[in-house]
């Protein structure tokens, strides 16, 4: 190994620790901190930032970077050296100052998150989100003036490399041109047909939670390397060798829980999946957001909304939570996950209509970032997109705009993800099915390991060795698009 270099990853392998003491923390704050830990955790985690922006900002770090592309490194090393290069541009772009502002407003706001919208108080978060934009806008400014993009470009590029929003306005547009009549079609010709039996409540916590369990070993969760919590808003935190995931309940419907569990439980498979040989580097982290949502959108809606996974579902779902036997049957589990009808929440939204959920976040955060919009008026402007989208408007905020953690937590430019996951992980399970016909027996029988086993081999184990677009080519023949997703909806929902 060459001596810049070497230098280099020792360099990022110290970086990569304080973000994962960092993931670490971020989870504690979830799930178990008590609110009044939340200025301290504050400065915990502003600390770590600082120390590793500090670290990004090291005055020979530009020198070494050149140098180590003279050194005849491998396609990996190389790969990881193009990461390298790409975390330095964002890096030196923001000054250690700004990320320490950014750090502690962040933290403060998604605390304060968590009893504004269980009061349904946007007013009382205005100041401390207004200030979390406010900082995101001004280093989203100093990172598009490094990148040579727009400020909002700039602040998707953390979360999806080299995604440009004019991209995503044309495959959204392509989405806007298909979607609308074809979701009026679907809920009309759902309400000429027999309604599927609900099951029936009460669904005890510990119950879900205990499906939620067997569920997670039989997609093949390690929980050697990981655990299951309780937290506001379902998500998929820690490292590769500890991955902690949680959900939310509710005893009148155990849907949400376990879906939310399935979910996160794709973004765990990935990390878990991930190459082994590249801990501690940027080549071996995931291939951003997209390709990130593409995992857990395949478990959840690809593969366990079907109809085969729901052959095996239902008789574990029998068993535990009891009551008519004709509301477990995988005929009616598959007309009730497949019911399409607007709703005010997007986690809990069914896929044909989730990405009107998703363009609407896009356009406002857009709006938001650019200037086109006060962050006073956003319960105005939500409710009235909603209506125009999906033809409902929230009763409140809390089911409106603070319903997601994002904004509050910074991640401004991180919403387009979900749906161009959607697309790619239709993309992914097409190929998947396609290579391994035997996909769809196994997870009537449970069996995740053929699924499994082609994701690791064609998509886990790139991890951040090529570009988006090259891993799904390879895997797929394609680059990200809209007609594999178009194809799936079809299939599932009719014509």
């Amino acid at each position: 190994m060459t001596k810049a270099y070497k230098t280099l990853e020792t360099r990022f392998r110290r970086m990569n620790v304080l973000s994962d003491i960092g993931s670490m923390l971020h989870w504690d704050m979830a799930a178990i901190m008590p609110d009044g830990g939340a200025n301290a955790r504050s400065e915990q985690l502003a600390t770590l930032d600082v120390m590793e922006n500090e670290l990004i900002n090291a005055a020979d770090l530009g020198d070494l970077i050149e140098d180590a592309g003279n050194e005849g490194l491998d396609e990996w090393q190389q790969a990881n050296l193009g990461e390298m290069k790409r975390a330095w541009v964002h890096g030196t772009a923001v000054p250690a100052e700004l990320v320490e502002k950014m750090s502690l407003a962040e933290t403060r706001c998604e605390v304060a998150w968590r009893s504004a919208r269980a009061d349904n108080d946007f007013k009382g978060l205005l100041p401390k989100l207004q200030e979390v934009l406010d900082l995101s806008i001004e280093a989203g400014h100093a990172k598009a003036a490094a990148l040579g993009t727009s400020v909002y470009d700039a602040l998707l590029d953390q979360y999806d490399p080299m995604m440009r929003s004019e991209r995503i306005d044309s495959l959204f547009s392509d989405l806007e041109d298909f979607l609308p009549s074809y979701t009026a079609e679907v809920i009309e010709r759902q309400k000429s047909e027999d309604a599927p039996v609900a099951p029936t409540g009460p669904f005890p916590v510990e119950i879900q939670n205990s499906v939620g369990l067997d569920l997670m070993k039989a997609v093949g969760f390690d929980f050697d390397h990981g655990r299951l919590d309780i937290s506001h808003h379902p998500f998929c935190g820690g490292i590769p060798d500890d991955v902690r995931i949680t959900t939310r309940y509710d005893e009148n419907d155990f849907t949400s829980a376990i879906m939310g569990v399935l979910h996160e439980t794709g973004h765990a498979m990935y990390e878990r999946g991930l190459p082994s040989d590249w801990r501690g580097q940027l080549v071996g982290k995931a291939r951003g957001m997209t390709m990130h949502e593409s995992q857990s959108l395949l478990v959840e809606m690809q593969a366990c909304r079907s109809e085969e996974f729901l052959t095996y579902a239902g008789p574990m779902f029998e068993k535990a939570f009891g009551g008519n036997a004709k509301a477990w049957d995988a005929a009616n589990l598959h007309r009730l996950y497949t019911r399409v009808e607007p709703g005010l929440i997007r986690v809990d939204a069914d896929e044909v209509t989730y990405p009107a959920h998703v363009i609407l976040r896009y356009r406002l955060e857009r709006a938001l970032i650019e200037g086109d919009m006060k962050l006073a008026d956003l319960p105005g402007a939500w409710n009235e997109m909603m209506q125009k989208l999906l033809g409902i408007t929230p009763p409140d905020d809390r089911n409106g705009c603070l319903q997601d953690i994002h904004w509050p937590s910074g991640a401004w430019g991180y919403f387009p993800t979900y749906t161009l996951g959607a697309m790619a992980a239709a993309q992914i399970f097409a190929a998947a099915k396609e290579a391994c016909p035997e996909i769809p027996g196994a997870l009537a029988q449970g069996n995740f390991g053929p699924l499994m086993g082609w994701l690791g081999q064609n998509i886990h184990s790139q991890a951040s060795s090529r570009s988006t677009d090259d891993i799904l080519h390879a895997a797929t023949g394609k680059v990200l698009g809209i007609d594999a997703f178009k194809s799936h909806i079809i299939n599932r929902y009719g014509q």
